[in-house]
């Protein structure tokens, strides 16, 4: 149950918070949406990265949330499973693994985040994608924990550009 007074109706809480301030949602939608349909990364990237956040936000709706369209992107049930074990797990290309490691860093760490650590990310992704990676995870990470701080966690609505 929300930790706010939620306008009632037949809609998930999710969804009905927005109504409090309607302004803010929509921003919040708008950019929920870029980061999902107009991302450049690949999905297995995206979801590596995506996963590790939900795991350290302790997100349960993130934590299962999946799009069956992915798997004809190689998204697969191995790929969410091992996410905190990338280092070493033989499921993750060299990009994922960064993708995963910068996820982290960004939601655990961020001052971590120094210039050798961007000379590695530039030996896997040019200077947009990884612009891409950092909105795509500052996202998650602030709303994965404002869904989890306001209690919020039921569903979400959110769909996956599938590339």
């Amino acid at each position: 149950m929300a930790r706010l007074d939620l306008p009632p109706g037949d809609g998930a809480e999710i969804e009905r918070v927005w109504a409090l301030r309607p302004e803010m949602g929509k921003a919040v939608q708008d950019l929920s949406i870029a980061v999902y349909a107009n991302s450049i990364l690949s999905p297995r990237v995206r979801e590596a990265a995506r996963m590790r956040v939900a795991e350290i936000n302790d997100c349960l709706v993130c934590q299962r949330w999946r799009v069956p369209e992915l798997a004809d992107h190689g998204v697969t049930e191995d790929l969410y499973a091992h996410v905190s074990e990338y280092a070493t797990h033989e499921e993750y290309s060299e990009a994922e693994r960064l993708a995963i490691e910068y996820a982290e860093r960004f939601a655990l760490n961020h001052k971590s985040i120094d210039d050798e650590f961007f000379d590695r990310l530039r030996t896997q992704f040019t200077d947009p994608e990884i612009l891409d990676l950092s909105i795509c995870v500052g996202n998650w990470v602030a709303f994965g924990r404002v869904t989890m701080l306001l209690d919020l966690d039921e569903a979400c609505g959110v769909r996956h550009r599938t590339q």
